[in-house]
């Protein structure tokens, strides 16, 4: 088995363990009113999104995302959260150095010794939950797990879910798959951009991210016989009825946790990379963290 394949089956398991931090990030993540900026690269620039638009539906106050590697105009804020699973990622650390005094620095991550973890004011160590793999799994989504339950929700049955999710599989893909996207809705559209990226990363393979109903808005057209269009945590049967006249294979699976859809995201992307003849352990052109010299 491949380093990728054993981290996302290890993901019930590291979830169940990321509940013993649940007062932390209560303390950290959830400060009723606190105006927060959530900042990240690639993967953890699209659990920001997803985590902003969790904090905010949860009514702990104005939460916005953006990318580290596109400085934007400054506002007000209370705390920013620099999400960076190596803590070296060099436009995280740039923007956790530029910001103002007396603003609160978080900082998740997985490695305890990192230069964002030493510029911050607090540190949300998910070392445990850290990877060997190039190709991220475990780390975001046990971030976005941990968060969801420092918010008030009960996840305690999604890492049976998972299990049990896993141990089925992926969804097979459509005979001649060559083409795949996935759509999402509020915070699940940053779990479908994840998702995505897993199948570019680790197959090399063509995927595309959407919001749920904007995908009638020009990106149908693409969509042929050998498209998996996958909705992740989100249902609209008038969309899938307009997709599958395409010839495209539809996934909508509204019973699923949407946590546990990426995970099976994740598995789909392995899969794919295994039958292009590639190794997901070691995808061209990338590295563990993005060090800029």
């Amino acid at each position: 088995m491949n380093i990728t394949s054993a981290e996302i089956l290890s993901q019930p398991e590291v979830w169940r363990r990321s509940l013993d931090l649940r007062d932390d990030a209560i303390r950290m993540l959830t400060r009723p009113g606190e105006r927060v900026l959530v900042i990240g690269c690639g993967t953890s620039a699209f659990v920001a999104e997803s985590f902003a638009l969790l904090r905010e539906q949860a009514g702990f106050g104005e939460t916005d995302a953006a990318y580290a590697s596109e400085p934007r105009p400054w506002r007000d804020y209370d705390a920013v959260i620099g999400i960076t699973r190596s803590g070296t990622t060099t436009e995280v650390v740039q923007a956790l150095r530029t910001l103002p005094a007396g603003v609160r620095r978080i900082v998740v991550t997985g490695v305890a010794d990192s230069p964002c973890a030493e510029l911050a004011d607090e540190v949300l160590l998910l070392d445990f939950a850290d990877e060997r793999s190039v190709v991220q799994t475990r780390f975001p989504t046990t971030f976005l797990f941990l968060a969801r339950a420092a918010f008030g929700e009960d996840v305690s049955a999604l890492p049976g879910l998972a299990e049990a999710a896993l141990a089925e599989g992926a969804p097979e893909p459509p005979a001649g798959f060559d083409h795949v996207v996935y759509l999402g809705r509020g915070w699940t559209y940053g779990l479908a951009q994840e998702a995505a990226l897993k199948i570019r990363e680790a197959a090399q393979a063509w995927a595309e991210s959407y919001p749920l109903l904007d995908y009638r808005h020009g990106p149908l057209a693409v969509a042929h016989p050998g498209s998996l269009v996958w909705f992740l945590g989100a249902v609209d049967d008038g969309l899938a009825r307009d997709i599958e006249a395409t010839g495209a294979t539809v996934v909508q699976r509204a019973a699923t946790d949407p946590l546990v859809e990426l995970a099976l995201a994740q598995q789909l992307a392995v899969r794919t990379a295994g039958s292009r003849g590639l190794d997901p352990d070691t995808p061209r052109h990338l590295t563990r963290s993005i060090v800029l010299s």
